[in-house]
């Protein structure tokens, strides 16, 4: 190994698979502040921050319910079969809130699937939607 190479060494495990690459602390202090954004942004995708559910909006969904049925607030994923009668009270927390909106839509995420639900309101029904887990259209 030449003085160049020293720089940078990856790591294997006893199967010979990559687990790691080390930079020498000469080579660090020149890229580190062009890698760490890009080392954060990956790490983001694998490992989300969890925003706070936006209980705010849905207590004023709720204030403002006027539909012809009562509010209920069972949720289930049809992908993976997961279900609660009250998501808001169940300590397993099933599903977690993403979005509410004044105009009746509720959207969350199924914690054991992923599965994106959207639990739409109308004026004389309710309309569950799916999409699955890394479909990538967005929703």
């Amino acid at each position: 190994m030449n003085e160049r190479d020293a720089h940078v060494v990856r790591l294997f495990d006893r199967h010979g698979d990559l687990y790691g690459v080390m930079l020498s602390p000469d080579l660090w202090r020149a890229v580190e502040r062009k890698v760490m954004p890009v080392l954060e942004q990956a790490l983001e995708v694998m490992y989300p921050t969890e925003r706070p559910e936006p209980v705010e909006d849905l207590k004023m969904f709720k204030d403002y319910w006027d539909f012809r049925y009562p509010y209920v607030p069972d949720v289930h994923c049809d992908h993976c079969g997961a279900a609660t009668e009250d998501w808001e009270n169940d300590p397993v927390h099933p599903f977690r809130l993403r979005n509410a909106t004044l105009s009746g839509m509720l959207v969350f995420t199924c914690r054991q699937c992923g599965a994106a639900i959207r639990k739409k309101h109308f004026k004389d029904h309710i309309c569950f939607e799916f999409t699955p887990p890394g479909c990538g259209c967005g929703s």
